[in-house]
């Protein structure tokens, strides 16, 4: 299973304010410099993990988390970025070729293995990803895009 270069990003954000005092609030582009992250990208993310419930956002103030570490589960995260059909509905496999009505080859394991899955994305929180560190595996001073 491969997830969306967003989805990377938005956990690395989300352990930036996971590490931050609770109830302080960061701009973007603190979280993103922190993170070693293009700020202008990460700004559209911190956007969707805000309209998902993950995120509060206060204009002119930054983001905080909506809740404690310890109650936002990875499933929620890959949501707000991804949506719903991206991560649990489609194929992992042949996405655009696969699904119930005409199924890819692998389409009944995948079908077997996604209720695991899922399971496990909800099972998985913040602080467990925190606790475990995420480090940015950017050079320091410099974002993945090479600038």
């Amino acid at each position: 299973m491969r997830l969306a270069r967003e989805s990377r990003y938005a956990i690395e954000a989300l352990v930036v304010l996971a590490d931050a005092p609770s109830g302080e609030m960061m701009e973007a582009r603190e979280i993103a410099a922190l993170a070693h992250l293009p700020a202008p990208f990460l700004s559209k993310i911190l956007r969707l993990l805000a309209l998902g419930g993950v995120l509060r956002s206060q204009r002119g103030r930054g983001y905080e988390l909506a809740r404690p570490p310890e109650r936002i589960a990875l499933g929620d995260v890959l949501r707000a970025v991804e949506g719903d059909e991206v991560i649990w509905e489609t194929c992992i496999f042949w996405r655009e070729e696969c699904d119930t009505e005409h199924p890819c080859p692998l389409h009944f394991r995948w079908t077997e293995l996604k209720p695991g899955i899922q399971d496990a994305m909800g099972s998985v929180t913040l602080a467990d990803i925190a606790r475990h560190g995420f480090e940015p595996d950017a050079r320091v001073g410099e974002h993945r895009d090479g600038r």
